[in-house]
């Protein structure tokens, strides 16, 4: 019995037609990873309806069997590290790393999903084609033109494919640098018939996603995940999730919610309520009666996140009584002064209130997200983040306390893209560390290091090629990076300037020809804003 015999399918795949489109697509990890990815799930039933499409899935550890003759390879690509085993399989594929490299034979490379729809250009060579927004919007459209010119060369098929809304062809763009360690002075097409700026593309739709299989495989067994908001309202000044996918929808409870999660019930009783603020759904608390009726008492019901002012006792008690024993708020920080900096809309009152009501609804453990190294971040800041958890401590005797903290890391298409990294955020983390479990509150840490190689390829351009292809081959450690910095000095700029460096708002970003929700000038005044929070 195979892995992939052990799932059951919640749509009808077609069967190919004699003509159909050989198509592997990928997800750049294992299996059990791969599969629990809704965003994943969504593309490949996508495909897999297709009877013009022979789709085979392909991750890093199994894959169903592949196609004689392959002409697309995808890629769903949702976390900057796994760029390491989009190569690798490219290698167990036989298609050259480099689209440059790549001729009529080989199979168009094509990815999407968050790390390339916010900046594509550190993995630029690899890929042929880069979808930039949403799946619903997109995958249609490329398949309808890719068959339009499907027999052409594959010079022709590249520059017809540049010609639809959100489809992105790096090899069409010339970027030009001030000098090889200076930084970007322009971009720009190779040819007036292709667009100087791509439009990401945003899926306006009422009905969102829900799972396409189910699978004890999954890094969640058996869940059946909801996609119950997507964006977040809130717009805090670091966040990508926010910020890239704007604008923030909401499906309808009745006309749509409850009837997905009622089809997904019927194999499974593990629910996922997926959003970046899922309790900001305007009928939550519908949602919430539904889900306490008699009906679906055997579910077990997690939450991906909760808006910290909308953890009511009621909501605690649902999901007490739906077999979840915690929850995940993020605060950000302790310091209201830097929540006004980051427009986190929220006072300490309301996290206090928060992990009361989750205590009086039965829950036993709360886990608090916070960053180190914020924009505007003191010294006393971080203080301000202990005496709150020492309040909450004291006050909600018998709920576990847990904080989550990582490093703040500058995303593009937000107004915090032109912050580096700060210094002595290392140096933060370890004294939070210290003084909060002297407290007996459990510190969880993100690697320092590993934040810096996000921020590396956050904001990096195509320079960073060989720094990619080097550290691989150096066992992607993270002094392969270092090392791989030092080989290639004086052919790139330095790790201090793509990762630390504070930007000037007026330079060329690596992603300035990627149209994101907002214009730059917007995300210009909401960086003001906060910078006036900071020198006030």
């Amino acid at each position: 019995m195979t892995i992939f015999s052990r799932e059951q399918l919640l749509f009808s795949p077609a069967s190919p037609t004699f003509e159909a489109i050989g198509t592997i697509f990928a997800f750049p990890n294992k299996y059990s990873v791969g599969i629990t990815s809704l965003g994943y799930q969504i593309i490949w039933s996508s495909l897999a309806i297709r009877s013009d499409i022979q789709v085979s899935r392909l991750f890093t550890d199994v894959h169903e069997s592949l196609p004689q003759e392959v002409e697309l390879v995808g890629f769903s690509f949702s976390w900057e590290l796994d760029y390491v085993n989009i190569l690798q399989l490219l290698e167990f594929l036989d298609i050259p790393l480099h689209s440059q490299a790549r001729e009529n034979e080989h199979p168009l490379v094509f990815g999407g999903g968050p790390v390339l729809t916010a900046n594509p250009e550190p993995f630029a060579a690899f890929f042929d084609v880069i979808l930039l927004g949403d799946g619903e919007v997109l995958l249609d459209q490329f398949i309808t033109a890719y068959q339009e010119v499907r027999n052409a060369n594959r010079s022709t098929q590249l520059t017809h494919l540049a010609q639809i809304p959100g489809i992105y062809i790096p090899s069409l763009y010339q970027i030009n640098y001030e000098s090889a360690t200076g930084p970007i002075i322009s971009i720009e097409p190779l040819d007036s018939n292709i667009p100087p700026q791509i439009a990401k593309q945003t899926y306006r739709g009422n009905t969102l996603s829900t799972s396409t299989v189910v699978t004890e495989e999954a890094a969640w067994e058996n869940i059946y995940m909801v996609e119950v908001v997507r964006s977040c309202p809130e717009m805090c000044r670091f966040c990508l999730a926010s910020y890239l996918t704007l604008p923030f929808r909401t499906p309808s409870v009745e006309d749509s919610l409850i009837p997905a999660i009622d089809r997904g019930l019927k194999v499974t009783n593990r629910l996922g309520l997926l959003g970046a603020s899922v309790t900001q759904h305007p009928e939550f608390d519908s949602i919430l009666d539904r889900l306490a009726e008699p009906q679906y008492e055997e579910v077990r019901l997690s939450l991906s996140s909760v808006r910290t002012n909308t953890l009511t006792e009621k909501l605690a008690k649902t999901l007490a009584m739906r077999d979840s024993r915690s929850i995940t708020i993020a605060i950000e920080s302790g310091s209201e002064r830097l929540r006004q900096i980051i427009n986190k809309k929220l006072n300490n009152p309301e996290i206090l209130q928060a992990a009361t009501n989750a205590l009086a609804g039965g829950l036993k453990a709360v886990k608090f997200y916070a960053m180190v190294g914020l924009p505007g971040e003191q010294e006393n800041d971080l203080q301000e983040t202990v005496s709150l958890l020492k309040k909450i401590k004291s006050t909600t005797t018998g709920l576990r306390l847990t904080l989550g903290c990582s490093t703040f890391v500058p995303k593009a298409h937000t107004p915090f893209q032109w912050y580096g990294v700060q210094h002595q955020a290392e140096k933060r983390l370890k004294s939070l560390e210290k003084q909060l479990r002297i407290q007996g509150i459990d510190f969880r840490p993100e690697s320092y290091n590993w934040s810096v190689i996000q921020a590396l390829i956050s904001r990096g351009d195509r320079r960073l090629t060989g720094i990619l292809e080097l550290t691989r081959s150096y066992g992607d450690t993270l002094g392969s990076f270092k090392r791989a910095f030092k080989e290639l000095k004086g052919q790139l700029p330095t790790l201090d300037y793509y990762v630390h460096q504070d930007w000037s708002i007026e330079q060329v970003l690596p992603w300035q020809h990627i149209l994101g929700p907002l214009p730059q000038s917007t995300l210009v005044k909401h960086l003001q804003d906060a910078q006036s929070y900071i020198e006030g």
